[in-house]
């Protein structure tokens, strides 16, 4: 059995060959490509089948798996992403039939993790997952996606609409929070956290800002750590890149509150997704 990884975003797909050695993985044959995810049916599922078919190549005996945001009927691979704009055309219908078609193989060679989901299986199983039992992950970028481990079981958490504040999570914990804050606090506008270690911005105000964040991330995880009796916490998406910054005031506020554990950045990368949107065919 050949197994292809695919991470699909908003705008974005990236698809790779995922070959299992024990307790190491290979990435092989990996291709991307930008989508523009506002378009017909017709459109989307052809640009993400021919991205997918330059990784399957001459492959034989193949398995898709395939992660993606949600909301989505998992199982059935049928998109429930309907307020978004992006995928919109493909609300309520079933994309594993449509790129089954497109790709001419079996719906049942094709199947669908969440991506944050996969993301944290990816990590845990090759990663910066590894020394973890129980563990959350994190992905911190346009949104906040979120995933629990709890020994050998992963699942999606559903993080991003949990009240926090006078909002939801996603509210502090995105690149609309670092918009929003710096033009709030300091006037200043930015497309996002990569703008605040930009040569010639202002250090004074950067350390702030990324203060701020990181007790806002903080104050976020204490309460689910203690929960979910987690050992650790796995950082993803692009905000995570940054993380240098704002971790030691994430770090601050765990100790605080007495619960001070790893939190370990991605090692994986966008591989991760691709490797664990893998693990369920093994």
């Amino acid at each position: 059995m050949n197994l292809v990884g695919v991470d699909i975003g908003g705008s974005h797909i990236s698809a790779a060959r995922v070959v299992f050695e024990e307790h190491t993985v290979k990435i092989d044959n990996f291709h991307e490509a930008d989508v523009d995810t506002f378009g017909d049916v017709k459109s989307i599922i052809y640009a993400w089948a021919m991205v997918i078919q330059k990784a399957v190549g001459d492959l034989l005996d193949v398995r898709i798996g395939i992660a993606m945001p949600g909301p989505y009927d998992y199982q059935e691979g049928i998109s429930l992403v309907k307020d978004q704009g992006k995928m919109a055309s493909l609300y309520q219908l079933s994309v594993k039939n449509l790129l089954a078609e497109s790709l001419d193989i079996s719906p049942s060679r094709v199947g669908f993790t969440n991506d944050a989901e996969a993301f944290l299986a990816g990590e845990s199983f090759a990663g910066a997952g590894r020394d973890f039992q129980n563990s959350i992950g994190i992905t911190l970028g346009t949104g906040l996606g979120s995933a629990i481990k709890v020994y050998d079981v992963v699942k999606d958490a559903k993080l991003w609409t949990a009240p926090f504040r006078d909002g939801i999570a996603e509210d502090y914990l995105g690149t609309g929070w670092f918009r929003k804050h710096a033009l709030d606090q300091f006037g200043i506008e930015i497309s996002g956290a990569k703008d605040l270690i930009s040569e010639g911005f202002d250090a004074t105000v950067s350390h702030q800002i990324f203060e701020a964040f990181g007790r806002s991330l903080g104050e976020f995880l204490f309460p689910y750590l203690i929960r979910l009796h987690s050992e650790g916490v796995v950082l993803g998406g692009k905000i995570s890149l940054a993380g240098d910054h704002y971790l030691p005031a994430t770090q601050k506020y765990l100790h605080t509150m007495g619960y001070a554990v790893p939190i370990n950045v991605s090692v994986l990368g966008e591989r991760a997704a691709l490797i664990g949107a893998c693990l369920p065919f093994l």
